[in-house]
């Protein structure tokens, strides 16, 4: 009996078809549907505020090391969405053992070296060359990005500076994403500031020559559990110290404690607030 997956396609009013889990036969073949179909990496998840959307700079984008001699990596594809925010995406198959933990330093390995040497002027050649491949303007491809009325240089002066900026997104995209990799996704989009890092899942269902991909969005930032609501007050030096008299008084205990305070912020510590 195949595998029922929960998924279905409706057929006029009368017939319902189930569609079963399928695999991508070959990781090449993910890519290139990727790279077809950039809105499978589905902007609405990332951002339902304003829906990301992408153009394809290169696949097999060239990543260097910086060191004389030294091979160079390359990052399965880079696009960049409307505000010139470049986009580094790997691709794995569930089958592949590296999905849980090799990839991700893999991918870390990409994003530190490409934002040390890549241009802006790296990634324009990409495209343009990209879009001579496929027969398409370059420029005509960017206005459908970013708007007719929209002045493509300055759209490529923000490219360079969120490459300066490090202002980078890291996709693991993924037939199936393990729940380790889950993690480690939502670890790092939790700590960055100003790189984000995501796992977008696309799985595959097929019955009778129909195909169809079912996308999911993990580890966008949950602003509601990182509000304020809930963590208890949050002190600034200020009211730490109106606290700490109030409790302890103005006595020797308070003067050690501003002391330690004063210290923190001379020694470069972790700002209170």
């Amino acid at each position: 009996m195949a595998e029922q997956s929960g998924v279905f396609v409706l057929q006029g009013t009368d017939s319902l078809l189930a569609m079963e889990p399928a695999q991508f036969a070959k990781e090449d073949d993910f890519q290139h549907l990727l790279s077809r179909f950039p809105a499978l990496l589905v902007g609405d998840q990332i951002d339902p505020e304003n829906p990301r959307r992408w153009v394809l700079v290169k696949r097999e984008q060239s990543v260097s090391t910086g060191e004389v001699g030294a091979s160079q990596w390359s990052i399965d594809h880079v696009f960049l969405d409307q505000d010139g925010i470049p986009t580094l995406v790997e691709v794995k198959r569930q089958s592949d053992s590296r999905i849980r933990r090799e990839v991700v330093g893999q991918m870390l390995d990409y994003a530190a070296n490409c934002t040390a040497y890549w241009s802006v002027d790296t990634l324009r050649s990409s495209f343009e060359n990209t879009c001579k491949e496929k027969g398409s303007s370059a420029e005509e491809a960017l206005h459908e990005l970013i708007g007719q009325d929209s002045d493509i240089e300055t759209f490529w002066q923000r490219v360079k500076t969120n490459l300066l900026a490090k202002k980078i997104r890291l996709l693991f995209v993924a037939d199936v994403v393990p729940v380790e990799l889950r993690r480690v996704v939502e670890f790092l989009n939790d700590q960055m500031e100003q790189t984000e890092v995501l796992a977008v899942e696309l799985r595959q269902f097929q019955g009778q020559n129909l195909k169809t991909i079912v996308p999911t969005v993990y580890g966008q930032k949950q602003e509601t559990s990182k509000s304020r609501t809930g963590l208890g007050p949050q002190w600034d030096e200020a009211s730490l110290l109106g606290k700490l008299r109030e409790t302890i008084g103005g006595g020797r205990g308070f003067q050690i404690a501003k002391r330690v305070i004063d210290w923190m912020r001379q020694n470069g510590k972790r700002e209170l607030g």
